[in-house]
């Protein structure tokens, strides 16, 4: 998304009506909003924006939205979550991986976490229906997702024999989809090349240990990911490695393709949590969304590109082809 459109998508708040609860005079009830990258999350952040918006909460004027980025540094979590306690924010809005973080910071404040892995393996909540504490939010329900990707890449890709996975060794939830998608590529006779990240500069390193022995790239996302993935998606097509992620949204920008419920979509529900709760609901009370929806996206130029041939069987069963 061009920054310009972002802009429009953010503003504009005189085309909203006023928010049926409206706060009275004094200080607007805020959100802390903690995202890895301005540009990676845009379109994500879009979405959020504009379901509060038709929720009534216009930022500015019946709410007050603060955005913090970690640009992919998980040491930033514990600052950032510090300065929202500081600031006495009404509710913090965040990705998984940094749940844990946050919430050593308060477990006073409401934490909505609009995508995690899987919450309840990594212990952000008790349970989905009821999240208990003061955490909620929207599963990616990605544990039972890794062996459909894995059997959709083989399909597109027959000779498939050996599968690299990049992933954040420092996130105990990319460690869990990595773990699945390993079990899986096991059970598909698969071999697997772990490429373990931590920071930026990992990752040209595992990218040059690699060698190009690798048949395929699965990209496991998280904030480092997101915030890193131009370096990643470089690295991967100079090596020629057809990539699949869980988003779309990397897909649209030159990924191979993707398999998992829309992140756009998840975030808009995210906004209608923090609705939720800024109408006095609990967010132990409140249960955690699996998605029901899952879209398969396809880039056809990068599949091009790679000399990949795609059968028209493969075409007809993609939710999104880009051209």
């Amino acid at each position: 998304m061009r920054r310009r459109d972002f802009m429009a998508a953010v503003g504009g708040a005189a085309a909203w009506p006023v928010a049926a609860s409206a706060q009275p005079a004094g200080k607007l009830p805020t959100i802390g909003f903690l995202g890895a990258d301005p540009a990676g999350f845009a379109p994500w952040t879009a979405a959020f924006v504009a379901r509060l918006r038709e929720l009534g909460w216009i930022d500015g004027r019946t709410v007050a939205i603060e955005y913090r980025w970690s640009e992919g540094r998980t040491e930033r979590y514990a600052e950032i979550a510090a300065e929202f306690v500081r600031r006495k924010v009404d509710v913090i809005v965040t990705v998984g991986s940094a749940v844990p973080t946050v919430r050593q910071a308060t477990d006073v404040i409401p934490i909505v976490f609009a995508v995690a892995i899987d919450p309840v393996r990594s212990g952000l909540v008790s349970s989905l229906a009821n999240p208990g504490g003061n955490v909620t939010g929207l599963s990616l329900q990605a544990a039972n997702l890794a062996g459909k990707r894995l059997e959709i890449l083989r399909e597109l890709i027959p000779q498939l024999r050996r599968l690299a996975i990049i992933f954040n060794g420092g996130n105990e939830q990319t460690v869990l989809e990595m773990g699945d998608t390993k079990a899986a590529a096991g059970e598909l006779k698969i071999d697997v090349a772990l490429l373990e990240i931590r920071r930026m500069q990992d990752i040209a390193p595992v990218f040059e240990k690699l060698n190009s022995e690798a048949d395929a790239l699965y990209v496991v996302v998280d904030q480092l990911v997101v915030a890193n993935f131009n370096r990643i998606l470089t690295f991967a097509l100079s090596t020629r490695l057809p990539m699949i992620y869980s988003t779309r949204d990397f897909v649209r920008s030159g990924g191979l393709m993707s398999y998992g419920p829309s992140y756009v979509d998840l975030f808009r529900r995210a906004g209608e949590y923090v609705h939720r709760i800024l109408q006095g609901g609990k967010p132990g009370d409140i249960p955690v969304e699996q998605p029901t929806r899952f879209e398969l996206v396809l880039n056809l130029t990068t599949a091009r590109a790679l000399g990949l041939h795609v059968p028209e069987s493969f075409l007809l069963r993609v939710d999104e082809v880009i051209e």
